[in-house]
């Protein structure tokens, strides 16, 4: 969820106007943690998960959040990652209508943004992990956060393990927004014209190859997301507007999202408007999921191809376990 930042939260709520949401960092404001259920359920320590690919509690807790603390998957809804399109994949809307104020190059080339965002995060997670270890090969004490003492302020670096999990987190936020501001796992309301209040879903399943962070992806055909304005934290439906009078709406935020919605103990079904068709959510979520998984093994290939496969295992168990220095 995403705060205006000059106003915040608090005062969003006095002012009782409507906000833009992400997947859910918070609890209240019609929000449900969507974010970190999410990287709960991709990295939670349950029977059949491999210990790389588990997360321990404290660790866990500081990736995923935890009640007062955003977390590192949450960092990208505070501070100056709030507006920035790049970072939760908005602003590559289009519609095949004259006039429409964006062409579906300058669209395309928005969510292209998002992906290259995801993958100059991963290069820098995997640069911040040289610090973990010593020129032996040993897990270096002083480079460990002492349980959830990372603070994921956006561009002040602390200790190695905090700031690779920082830039993980970011790429897990995109890539979970992905899923939900755009129509790539989303149909459109049959029983409705298409239109910029209803544009064409995908409604395809699972991960999009497009956002694979393992080498260059052909952009998908239809391919859109809604139109968010800084200024939209106030009220959405006043903003991405065009023609006379500014009463003609682009393909908005608000008209494609899928934010909202019950994921534990099961997932349910979805609050907004596009959420709740075709069981949108639901897609949405499983998409996001599967992608937040795949996007941990792909930091992992990448940490044995830059140190090799004694250092990146490691690495990985610096990075998942609360207390490396004891037990990797």
């Amino acid at each position: 969820m995403r705060f205006n930042v000059v106003l915040g939260a608090c005062a969003l709520v006095v002012l009782g106007q409507s906000v833009a949401f992400a997947f859910g960092t918070i609890k209240g404001l019609g929000q449900n943690l969507e974010h970190e259920r999410i990287t709960r359920r991709a990295f939670a320590c349950v029977a059949g998960v491999a210990a790389d690919d588990c997360f321990q509690k404290n660790t866990l807790n500081s990736l995923a959040g935890s009640p007062g603390n955003f977390g590192a998957v949450g960092a990208p809804d505070r501070g100056r990652l709030v507006v920035r399109s790049e970072a939760h994949c908005d602003g590559g809307d289009y519609f095949g209508v004259p006039d429409y104020p964006q062409t579906k190059a300058q669209a395309n080339a928005n969510i292209a943004a998002c992906r290259a965002w995801m993958a100059s995060n991963l290069d820098q997670a995997v640069a911040a992990a040289a610090e973990l270890l010593d020129a032996k090969g040993n897990i270096r004490d002083s480079q460990i956060p002492t349980f959830v003492s990372c603070t994921y302020a956006g561009g002040k670096k602390g200790r190695a393990k905090c700031n690779v999990l920082e830039h993980f987190g970011i790429i897990l936020h995109a890539a979970q927004d992905f899923y939900s501001h755009t129509n790539w796992t989303d149909a459109a309301d049959a029983k409705a014209p298409a239109s910029a209040l209803n544009p064409p879903g995908l409604n395809k399943r699972g991960p999009s190859p497009y956002i694979n962070l393992r080498g260059g992806q052909q952009f998908p055909l239809g391919l859109v997301s809604g139109c968010f304005e800084a200024k939209s934290a106030l009220s959405e439906e006043a903003y991405c507007n065009y023609g006379p009078q500014g009463v003609l709406p682009r393909v908005k935020h608000l008209a494609l999202n899928k934010d909202k919605g019950t994921i534990d103990p099961a997932i349910g079904a979805g609050a907004t408007e596009r959420g709740k068709i075709n069981d949108n959510f639901r897609h949405a979520v499983e998409a996001a999921i599967a992608d937040t998984k795949d996007k941990w093994a792909t930091l992992k290939e990448r940490l044995v191809a830059a140190y090799g496969a004694a250092r990146a295992a490691k690495m990985v168990c610096a990075l998942t376990r609360d207390d490396p220095v004891k037990v990797c």
